[in-house]
């Protein structure tokens, strides 16, 4: 694994620690473990959900910690014998795990599922209305307005046919 010292060019640049921040922590996860596998997928247009292969956790085997913009998941399995017996070969995987996701402004983790060996975390985007784009009347007084979605234009056109 090669390593990549970006704090010279940091000296020399205004404005662009984002810029270098995102490609160390890419350089990071590159780097890591691909355990265990996930999906993110997109349910709507402020709905996501990520799906992690979680196979022989249990839910108390599993800490979900949302920070400001990062969601850790972290999975520790105890080593026991449930029944007592003595193991002769250990060929099941039977290591924890973390993985770390950033997340996008206003996203929020909604809830958290384990069924069939399958995390399913949802997440939802909630822009808050001082956010989100207002029309502004020039030279009057009237009240501003938020500027309406596609979808809303088109439902007031059907409604009015």
């Amino acid at each position: 694994m090669s390593r990549f010292d970006f704090t010279p060019y940091r000296r020399s640049t205004v404005g662009f620690d984002r810029l270098f921040d995102l490609l160390e922590n890419q350089a990071r996860l590159n780097a890591g473990d691909n355990y265990p596998p996930f999906n993110i997928s997109r349910r709507g247009e402020d709905n996501y959900r990520i799906t992690l292969a979680v196979a022989g956790f249990r839910p108390t085997d599993i800490d979900i910690t949302a920070q400001q913009n990062l969601l850790v998941v972290q999975g520790r399995k105890r080593e026991e014998i449930e029944d007592g017996s003595e193991l002769i070969h250990l060929g099941i995987a039977n290591r924890g795990f973390e993985r770390r996701f950033e997340l996008a402004d206003f996203v929020r983790v909604e809830r958290a599922d384990l069924a069939d060996g399958l995390l399913i975390i949802d997440l939802v985007r909630e822009v808050p209305d001082a956010m989100k784009p207002r029309k502004i009347a020039i030279g009057g007084t009237a009240q501003l307005s938020a500027v309406p979605s596609p979808s809303e234009d088109d439902d007031k056109a059907a409604s009015a046919a």
